[in-house]
């Protein structure tokens, strides 16, 4: 401490022992409360915020300033004690007696650290809404640490109804929740009984993301709120390693399009094994530094503190604040600098083992119901956090003023519950098909692309109330979504001549898939796009997994959310990047989107301009989903549905085409194209079929996931019907041959239910085989064309290929000439 800082330290305390001596409710307060106490530096803050808040006779929820204070440290201590019953105790008593071997759990288990770590947190947001009689939103990335955020609910009624009707501050209720609490217990419906769960879910009231995927909450923030709202964000220094991007945040914040974000970081030091990287390589001062070095404002504070918190908060939301009329008066000069709170506590803070490895989860080096000395320990601690019931009632009280100022509880913050939908759905776009269809050399062709952008940007501009977002890592013009980006511009800071950017672009780029696709999942008052080359796609899987996660949680258990659905479109794909080797050619994003439950992820295969301009004005019609669009972009897709066409495939998720075929009524094989390529290639293979008077027809599949056997009610209810799957597939045609643009054996899983077994059924698609490469020699490579096609049809109707090939491409086929001019 240089001389500078020594002087102010002393007038700090001299600052602090003034007040406290004028203001007996602030001495109360400043003496603290157990394992609660307040820094000078603290004391010092919440003085002058004291003085603020008289000086501009801020009511709040009617409650005198150092009474919300003092029970704040009360309700957060409860919090604390609980939260260790939570993970070792089996029994609550609320007179704090000593636990006894058989009070505590056999197998314990928690995130104890890090909840101990989020308890003064979430009871400090919880009060400075009731300070300034305002509900913020909240969101936090540590989703693990979902028992402080669920705790201090219970305590203070802000409850969902599946805790309500099972949890209250008594002793029974109490003994519920602990044991409640990695019960693993299955209730009579054959599911999980306790609504409680290892991470933030349906029943976390308030709770928007389930926080597993650490780091993704970095990304998503600054696009969530919109003007007028605020969020505060809770944040951990483990996932600021795991993900890189969140630095971006300035960059993309601005006064016009979003809300007052106020993130912060707790900071304490250790994953899960051993100290972070950035305990390692400096811890805070290194942090503030990297900060500045971004255009944030770093605030330190003491992260053990309910009341540093609350002052945190408030002083980041004033800066913002003052910023945001700095703007208004001199102008826009982005980035903007933003506050960013650092709360410095060690892990497990206030509970034995603070500060350690074991900490993150279990902080006892043993298990007290077997073992005495853990026993004590817990006893030893717990006793330090315990609150008489007398005084907790009295704190609890302080927080149920909501209606002084009429505002909503918690549980319905802002940001929780939204309710989005078109106010205009404009026409769909449409190219004519040729009028005989059969006539390969009469298709028109274009790219599929041309009428997503087309469509999206007329429902922008039909839509204003709407915040737009586009997520795109690169490549925007590439993937035909020009008209798009020359509406919407790039998002940058210093606009480039001649390039369509703007400080206040809706597209949100960079070389960082997830990053990029968060700004579109975030922006859940809006509407929004995200487009990758599809093997990069496998990039965002984390990010788009776990919004369908909780959302399909939240339909099952609560209701369904009401945020517009994403389409995720995965264009540059697998075959039409035949040319750019094999990391470009990868089908791995839409398989494992068709690994999730396809009520809420729906994946689908676009063969055509006329379907991509349905399935995208559709899109924005539904809510709660996320729309994983596989989609050509090469301009040689031929037209071959009409929008009448189009429309019936979205809705019934097949389509058998009644122009293809030969004796439809009565088909010997039955030919499935999953995928625009694969669609031309079975048309042609059909021809060759017509020709040799062989009985078939042609399926084209737009949405495999309706035809799977359902694993959930949601997904039975999004089914086809049955009677559409039997008149595709009737069961009299056994011989079926699915060419998909995905790997086959994923495929042929999903669509179990029509597969007719190894002698009838057969899969052509993405054989793991590619290269430097044309689209027609990638198709051949993995024995995917309209000749492949029909030498398996011959094998299923055991028949000679010959009846079906020639011979020169039965020479092709195996080997012995070049495929080229004869195949492809």
């Amino acid at each position: 401490m240089n001389k500078r800082e020594r002087n102010e330290a002393i007038r700090r305390e001299e600052r602090v022992a003034l007040y406290r001596g004028r203001n007996p409710d602030a001495d109360l307060w400043a003496s603290g409360y157990g394992v609660i106490q307040h820094s000078i530096e603290t004391q010092d803050r919440i003085f002058a915020m004291a003085d603020v808040l008289s000086g501009w006779e801020v009511k709040g929820d009617g409650i005198p300033f150092f009474d919300l204070l003092y029970a704040a440290d009360r309700v957060a201590s409860a919090a604390m004690w609980i939260v260790a019953l939570e993970t070792y105790a089996r029994n609550v008593y609320l007179d704090g007696r000593d636990l006894v071997p058989e009070d505590f759990k056999s197998r314990p288990e928690g995130h104890t650290g890090g909840a101990l770590n989020i308890v003064p947190a979430y009871v400090g947001y919880m009060a400075v809404n009731a300070v300034t009689g305002d509900t913020r939103s909240w969101i936090m990335g540590q989703g693990h640490c979902v028992a402080a955020v669920d705790t201090v609910n219970l305590i203070l009624d802000n409850m969902t109804p599946a805790h309500a009707e099972r949890y209250s501050v008594t002793d029974e209720g109490l003994t519920r929740y602990v044991r409640d609490f990695y019960s693993y217990k299955l209730g009579d419906d054959g599911k999980q009984d306790s609504p409680l769960g290892s991470h933030v879910n349906a029943h976390t009231a308030g709770g928007m993301a389930e926080g597993g995927y650490l780091g993704f909450v970095e990304l998503q923030y600054v696009h969530m709120p919109l003007p007028g709202q605020k969020l505060v964000v809770f944040l951990s220094d483990g996932a600021f390693e795991e993900q890189r991007g969140s630095d971006w945040v300035t960059r993309w914040w601005r006064l016009d399009d979003c809300g007052l974000v106020m993130p912060i970081m707790i900071s304490n030091g250790r994953r899960i094994d051993q100290r972070s990287t950035m305990s390692q390589s400096g811890g805070t001062d290194w942090f503030v530094e990297h900060l500045k070095l971004n255009s944030f404002d770093p605030i330190v504070f003491d992260g053990r503190d309910p009341a540093a918190f609350i002052w945190a908060i408030f002083e980041m939301e004033y800066r913002l604040k003052v910023a945001a009329e700095a703007i208004k008066v001199f102008g826009e000069n982005y980035p903007e600098l933003l506050p960013y709170g650092i709360a410095v506590a060690p892990k497990g803070a206030g509970f034995y083992g603070e500060g350690t490895n074991l900490a993150h989860n279990l902080p006892l080096m043993s298990n007290p119901h077997s073992d005495p000395v853990a026993a004590q320990q817990f006893n030893e601690s717990a006793t330090k956090l315990w609150v008489p019931m007398s005084e907790l009632e009295g704190a609890i009280e302080i927080f149920q003023h909501h209606e002084t100022s009429g505002r909503p509880r918690e549980r319905e913050h802002p940001l929780a519950n939204r309710s989005v939908s078109l106010q205009e759905i404009p026409q769909p776009v449409s190219r004519p098909v040729p009028e005989d269809r059969c006539d390969v050399f009469s298709w028109t062709r274009t790219s599929p692309m041309f009428a997503v952008d087309s469509m999206y940007l007329s429902i922008v501009q039909a839509n204003p109330h709407l915040r737009p977002r586009v997520g795109n890592p690169d490549e925007m013009r590439s993937n035909r979504l020009i008209k798009t980006l020359e509406a919407l511009n790039f998002r940058v800071t210093e606009p480039e001549p001649t390039i369509p950017e703007d400080i206040h672009g809706s597209v949100i780029t960079a070389l960082n898939e997830e990053a990029v696709a968060a700004a579109a999942l975030a922006n859940k008052a809006g509407i929004n796009l995200i487009a990758t080359y599809e093997a990069f796609g496998a990039k965002m899987h984390g990010v788009v997994r776990q919004e369908i996660i909780f959302a399909n949680h939240c339909e099952e258990k609560v209701c369904k959310q009401g945020w517009l659905s994403i389409p995720l479109i995965l264009t540059s794909h697998t075959w039409e990047n035949a040319k750019n080797e094999q990391s470009h050619q990868d089908p791995a994003m839409a398989e494992a989107m068709l690994g999730e439950v396809s009520n809420v992820s729906r994946v689908i295969f676009v063969p055509d301009y006329n379907t991509a301009s349905v399935v995208t004005r559709g899109v924005y019609q539904t809510n709660a989903q996320i729309w994983t669009l596989v989609i050509p972009k090469i301009d040689q897709i031929p037209d071959l549905f009409t929008l009448e066409e189009s429309q019936r495939l979205l809705e019934q998720g097949a389509l058998r085409l009644d122009w293809a075929g030969f004796d439809t009524t009565k088909p010997r094989v039955i030919l499935t194209a999953i995928g625009g390529y694969q669609l031309e290639q079975a048309v042609k293979a059909s021809l060759r079929l017509k020709e040799r008077s062989v009985a078939h027809s042609v399926v084209y599949m737009l949405e495999p996931g309706r035809f799977r056997l359902p694993r959930s009610e949601g997904e039975q209810a999004h089914l086809a019907a049955q009677e559409l799957r039997t008149a595709l597939y009737p069961e009299t045609a056994l011989e079926r041959i699915f060419i998909t643009h995905t790997r086959p054996e994923p495929m042929l899983g999903i669509l179990q239910p029509l597969n007719t077994g190894y002698n009838h059924t057969v899969g052509l698609g993405f054989a793991v085989q590619g290269g430097t490469l044309t689209v027609p020699g990638m198709l051949f490579v993995n024995r995917c064309t309209w000749a492949h096609i029909l030498q398996e049809s011959a094998r299923l109707l055991d028949i000679k290929r010959g009846e079906l090939l020639t011979d020169e491409e039965l020479a092709a086929l195996d080997g012995k000439v070049t495929p080229e001019g004869v195949i492809v």
